[in-house]
């Protein structure tokens, strides 16, 4: 009996000794092995801040109208500052189209008691910048510089606005550029067939030409037409003032109460006209004849959405996943990764005050026409119908979307523009700060919704450049083709 309790012992104590010993080796080893790399452990959970500092942020509208949008930003001695319509070339008879470019181009080139060149002098010794643009929507004057400079900023911004000279030498110049610049343009394929896909969807509307015109549109210009594009429109109502940069809120109120309180109400011109509701009604054929074509220049359209749709962010998603992510796209895919057809496609939609192009555009060999336009009309039905954007696609969209937007917003700059665009389309004040979790709330079903409710295969325009001859008899099943000249 006593042998056995000693052998117990015996064992006992070879076990403690044992698990005592792994313990050690275990500790040891503790202070051996390093932790995992950081690159290996799962991310943090995102801090998403609000966009703007409300302390840095200033809205002023001034009992004429004008409102004020200024953004304070200490960190380098500079600023800019300027003025925008909310009125562009949208708002113009189409038979005068590129009149809004024509004016905006003018305007730099002269203004109160500097002619064109005091002008530019006046602004370039102070090492600052001025332009003039108009976009679909828009007017725009802006001016930048040294924080120092700020009462020359503000006099050439006012000298802008108010005493635009309009000298007719001026103007013919630039008509005379812009007709060459518009004639040189036609040489380039991608450009002549879009141009011709926004005649083909818009055949009685502004959006039916392009924005800086045509030859003919912009030879009937003068230079009356400019200053009344630009007065007609310079009316308290439109006007959204801002400025970025290096200054004192306060004081800046106060010099723009002071220059822009007095600006007067007045006749408000019409925005952009309401564009049809479906265009085309049914499929459209159109091929710009180009015999010497190798590559021909392929656009597959039809209306898409305005800048203010309310599933615009689902629409965003859907199309990520269509075309408009680049190399993550199925078209992209499809057509140039698993066929070779093409170096690259891209599909979108034109966002404006009323609903633009939705379009795919892509480019392949003549001979591969045919089967480049089917590839887009099958990935159009997939994903409305068997193939429609799952999970993993909807997760990796909405990240890549909520990691575009903050790549977006990097400077200053970029903010106040971005809230200025807010401002001027009636879009709520925290759409920024809103935004990420908005994309995050999309779901599979609101994705399949935007797929069939704005995607339309079934009547796409389909605008072809390229040689007649050839493409005619690979397209006639589809459809009558009407053949057009450059």
């Amino acid at each position: 009996m006593r042998i056995e309790i000693a052998r117990m012992h015996a064992v006992v104590k070879q076990a403690v000794v044992a698990v005592s010993f792994v313990v050690l080796l275990f500790a040891l080893g503790c202070g051996i092995i390093p932790p995992r790399p950081a690159w290996e452990e799962p991310p943090p959970p995102p801090i998403e801040n609000a966009i703007v500092d409300a302390d840095l942020l200033h809205r002023v509208t001034l009992p004429n109208g004008v409102r004020l949008i200024l953004l304070e930003d200490h960190r380098l001695p500079r600023m800019a500052l300027g003025m925008t319509l909310a009125r562009g070339a949208g708002s113009v008879d189409p038979e005068y189209a590129g009149v809004a470019d024509l004016a905006t181009e003018v305007m730099q080139r002269g203004a109160g008691e500097r002619d064109a060149l005091q002008l530019a002098k006046f602004v370039e010794d102070a090492g600052a910048s001025l332009g003039v643009s108009s976009g679909w929507d828009t007017t725009t004057i802006s001016v930048s510089g040294l924080s120092e400079d700020r009462p020359l900023l503000l006099e050439v911004l006012t000298d802008v606005a108010f005493r635009p000279r309009f000298d007719e030498a001026e103007f013919n110049k630039a008509q005379a550029e812009q007709q060459a610049s518009i004639v040189g343009a036609q040489d380039d394929p991608a450009t002549l067939v879009r141009w011709h896909a926004l005649q083909t969807l818009f055949p009685d509307h502004r959006y039916g030409k392009p924005r800086t015109g045509t030859a003919e549109s912009v030879a009937g210009i003068n230079v009356e037409m400019t200053r009344a594009y630009w007065e007609d429109r310079f009316i308290a109502e439109n006007v959204v003032l801002w400025a970025v940069g290096d200054f004192s809120a306060k004081t800046l109120i106060q010099d723009l109460r002071r220059l822009f309180g007095e600006l007067g109400a007045g006749d408000q011109i019409p925005g952009i006209p309401a564009t049809p509701a479906q265009t085309p009604t049914s499929r459209r054929i159109v091929i710009v004849d180009k015999p010497d074509l190798l590559q021909a220049r392929i656009i597959v359209a039809h209306e898409g959405i305005a800048r203010t749709e309310s599933t615009r962010i689902a629409v965003d998603l859907m199309n990520n996943a269509l075309g408009g992510s680049g190399f993550s796209s199925r078209l992209m895919r499809t057509i140039r990764s698993n066929e070779g057809l093409t170096y690259g496609v891209g599909s979108g939609f034109s966002l404006r005050s009323q609903p633009g192009p939705f379009s795919v555009s892509t480019f392949t060999r003549v001979a591969k026409v045919r089967r480049v336009v089917d590839l887009i009309f099958a990935e159009m039905t997939a994903i409305q119908n068997d193939r429609p954007v799952d999970e993993a696609e909807l997760r990796k969209f909405i990240g890549y979307n909520v990691g575009r937007f903050g790549l977006s917003l990097e400077t200053s700059d970029a903010v106040l523009t971005s809230l200025v665009d807010l401002e001027i389309h009636g879009l709520s004040e925290d759409s920024l700060d809103t935004y990420r979790a908005r994309v995050r709330e999309v779901s599979i079903e609101d994705i399949a919704d935007a797929a069939k409710l704005r995607l339309h295969p079934d009547r796409a325009a389909i605008i072809i450049l390229g040689p007649a001859e050839v493409l005619v008899p690979e397209l006639e099943d589809l459809g009558e083709i009407e053949v057009r000249q450059p």
